[in-house]
């Protein structure tokens, strides 16, 4: 089966003042679709760097990416745009909610750069909402709810375009343990309708609600294995 995700000697290099840190050394490893992986690592280790990468949030130095089989180097900027906005849905700690405005207009908001008709936008975005059970709150200023529901607002805006994979980058850091566990289920439901998620953490009780572990430390792979007891709906322990 050709992976979704295929990088192979992945480097990153970043320059202050002509000075060389070296984030990411050589990584290489595979993601399936539909497959539910997290990376996880210290502070520093390069599992954010990674994310951008994979993301398409930033360019790497060295190595390949291959996307659904094909070479991202072989795009231009147009097709990169594509891709991040129609097949890509990103979940941070830090939601990056619009302030002083609703719910339903923040998850509105990737379809404002889409190709979906505006007709459909409301429709879209109220199931997107219903699907992390804010419905109740499509009206209110997504500033002003908790922050568990400000991270199911983000989820949502995530998920509005109905993307191949979700990347999601320690979505529970800023939470509470009710919910944390409240976030990391909706993630794990999406896992099980078939999304290809990409979880970035620290945390070991978060990223075993993965099928799969890679471990990055310095900024290379030092582990990837699959879970022995994947946590389900529930099993949130903070």
């Amino acid at each position: 089966m050709q992976p979704l995700i295929s990088v192979k000697d992945l480097e990153k290099t970043f320059y202050d003042s002509e000075i060389p840190t070296q984030a990411l050394r050589g990584v290489t490893f595979d993601i399936q679709k539909g497959e539910f992986v997290a990376i996880m690592g210290a502070s520093g280790s390069g599992k954010s760097t990674l994310l951008h990468m994979i993301g398409f949030l930033d360019q790497y130095t060295k190595g390949e990416y291959f996307f659904d089989g094909e070479n991202i180097a072989n795009f231009d900027d147009d097709e990169i745009a594509h891709i991040r906005n129609k097949k890509i849905g990103f979940v941070f700690q830090s939601f990056n909610l619009l302030s002083g405005t609703s719910v339903l207009e923040n998850v509105k908001l990737p379809l404002v750069y889409s190709d979906v008709p505006e007709k459909q936008w409301n429709d879209l975005a109220t199931k997107a909402i219903e699907a992390v059970g804010l419905s109740h709150r499509i009206g209110n200023d997504a500033q002003r709810l908790s922050v568990g529901e400000k991270q199911r607002v983000s989820i949502a805006r995530a998920l509005v375009n109905d993307p191949d994979v979700i990347f999601a980058d320690e979505p529970t850091g800023n939470l509470d343990s009710k919910s944390g566990g409240q976030v990391m289920d909706i993630i794990k439901r999406l896992s099980h309708k078939g999304k290809t998620v990409v979880l970035i953490t620290h945390e070991t009780h978060t990223a075993e609600y993965a099928q799969r572990i890679i471990r990055i430390l310095d900024g290379k792979i030092f582990s990837d294995e699959k879970v022995a007891h994947v946590r389900e709906e529930g099993e949130f322990i903070k």
